[in-house]
């Protein structure tokens, strides 16, 4: 799924952030908490308050991810 997000990442660039959590990394525990997250791979879609949008869980396509993307970028 890497390869997919990383191509969003750079046909998004300057529109959409894309930010990267290792959910091993102890020191993301709380934001773990905060979002909700119990399952790799998970993707979190926020608005730039910080307020989950749409929340993914599993593989997802690239379909799915610009559909929702299509709804709140210009």
């Amino acid at each position: 799924m890497a390869p997919m997000v990383h191509g969003l990442e750079a046909k998004y660039f300057g529109k959409i952030k894309f930010t990267y959590l290792d959910a091993d990394d102890p020191n993301t525990r709380d934001f773990q908490q905060t979002l909700g997250f119990y399952y790799q791979p998970e993707v979190y879609f926020l608005d730039p308050d910080g307020n989950v949008l749409k929340k993914w869980v599993g593989f997802t396509s690239d379909a799915d991810f610009e559909s929702v993307f299509a709804q709140y970028v210009q």
